[in-house]
């Protein structure tokens, strides 16, 4: 007997990683439902109260749009650093298909700071903020996000998060790179196949990343790059050991 597909996708980031530009041309393929409202994230399974609500609560609540035989995908870039959040979604979901977006985890930690100070988060200049969170996790208000505005290094960590996300879903984790996803189209009609959706039925996609802060893009030293560069080198080797390939950065 062959069993079924899953009929949930988590999306589960990473942040400014480009998931927004992936969910809307997923979102295009009429074999899949998007949550609505987009906007904020559901971000069910990062609270143990709201996961218990059950499937058919979040089903009737973020999807109620959509059609018995399409594909649920919930965007939720909260989701990929809470370690809790894996058990949470298998227990409501059982089998699901688990997207994760990456990229170079320097300009990540950029466009990030862009964000927290696009949105008045942050008001420390680059180097200041990037150089703070080598140290202690700096304290933030749980009330203004549902992540810290300031990890902008420790989330680019993404070996850490990893784990807790294919040792639940082993065989339907998929991580890609954003680096090669805008460059080769294969990159998402192998995902989309890989989801169990026909490619040739989606539209193609337009356009580039979108949520792109405003104002001109910050240059880094030499000396921050080197800085930046070396402390990710231990969680790029790990990450490139976990996912059996090289790199795209």
């Amino acid at each position: 007997m062959i069993a079924a597909q899953p009929r949930h996708v988590l999306l589960a980031g990473a942040q400014r990683c480009g998931t927004t530009y992936l969910a809307t041309a997923l979102g295009a393929h009429p074999d899949i439902a998007v949550a609505s409202p987009p906007r904020p994230e559901p971000k069910v399974f990062c609270d143990a109260d709201l996961a218990a609500r059950g499937r058919d609560w979040y089903v009737g609540t973020w999807f109620a749009h959509a059609r018995d035989d399409q594909l649920l995908l919930d965007k939720s870039t909260s989701y990929l650093e809470d370690p809790a959040t894996p058990a949470r979604a298998a227990t409501v979901l059982g089998d699901a298909h688990v997207v994760v977006l990456l990229r170079d985890p320097v300009q990540r930690a950029v466009s990030h700071w862009r964000f927290s100070t696009d949105h008045g988060l942050e008001a420390r200049g680059l180097e200041e903020a990037l150089l703070a969170d080598l140290g202690d996790e700096q304290p933030w208000d749980p009330t203004t996000a549902s992540v810290s505005p300031f990890a902008y290094l420790r989330r680019g960590r993404y070996a850490d998060h990893l784990p807790p996300w294919t040792s639940t879903f082993p065989g339907s984790t998929h991580v890609l790179f954003l680096e090669e996803l805008l460059v080769d189209p294969s990159v998402l009609t192998g995902l989309m196949t890989a989801l169990g959706v026909d490619p040739a039925r989606a539209p193609a996609p337009t356009g580039g990343p979108v949520n792109q802060s405003t104002g001109d893009r910050p240059v880094l030293s030499g000396a921050l790059r080197g800085t930046l560069q070396e402390y990710f080198e231990p969680s790029d080797a790990a990450l490139a050991a976990q996912l059996g390939r090289s790199l795209p950065w």
